[in-house]
């Protein structure tokens, strides 16, 4: 892919595993979470684990996947509190602030767009203090649909007014790519190290890179070319 900054006037941005870390998601769900269930629920940890990601799958693609009340009333937990005791692993990626600094400096709408629930928000806002560096952050919760629904990027046109022919979108997940890409959101970008736990794997369909140093251009040039 070859980007003329000049075309683009609306970056959108995913947030978990985006730009933020996903550790941070993944240790708390996968491991934080089963290992309070199990004692409260006085079941083994293996137990809590199978019993535990067989819920969290049955809610995937729909607004429960990322509501922390639902889960706190579903789980018996005070899930946000649950929250807080690992918060030490929220984490920016790499480049990000750079890419943010880049964009605000070049006159760019940079929304921060994400499925998280309000209360994951504001304790991951606080912790990384990045909200100032965008124009605003919608929730799909505000929108009313998960970006894995493909009417959700025609209905955030009811929060953003952005031409999605010049626009980019930042995203680790390629369901959500796909919704975007049926909108004719033009500038794609899949983001492969969403977890520094994990190996990245480039996407087979979507413009791969592993941090935003790859969208910044060289000093002097609008044009940068993704291989």
């Amino acid at each position: 892919m070859v980007i003329d900054w000049n075309n683009i006037d609306t970056v959108l941005l995913d947030m978990d595993g985006t730009i933020l870390d996903r550790h941070f998601d993944d240790n708390f769900w996968l491991e934080h979470v089963p290992e309070r269930w199990s004692h409260l629920n006085r079941t083994t940890l293996e137990y809590a684990k199978e019993h535990l990601y067989s819920l969290f799958r049955s809610q995937e693609n729909t607004l429960n996947w990322t509501d922390l009340d639902f889960w706190s009333d579903r789980l018996k937990l005070d899930i946000p509190v649950l929250k807080k005791e690992v918060e030490h692993l929220i984490a920016v990626h790499p480049y990000v602030i750079e890419f943010l600094l880049f964009l605000k400096h070049n006159g760019k709408s940079v929304w921060l767009v994400t499925n998280a629930h309000s209360k994951t928000l504001d304790l991951k806002m606080k912790s990384t203090q990045i909200g100032p560096y965008f124009d605003g952050i919608i929730s799909a919760h505000q929108v009313g649909l998960p970006k894995e629904d493909d009417n959700f990027w025609e209905q955030l046109l009811k929060h953003i007014n952005y031409d999605p022919s010049r626009t980019m979108l930042g995203e680790d997940s390629e369901t959500n790519l796909t919704t975007a890409e049926k909108f004719s959101i033009r500038y794609l970008i899949y983001i492969s190290r969403f977890s520094s736990k994990i190996e990245p794997r480039p996407s087979a369909k979507f413009t791969t890179i592993d941090y935003f140093n790859k969208l910044i251009p060289q000093e002097g040039s609008c044009i940068v070319t993704i291989l």
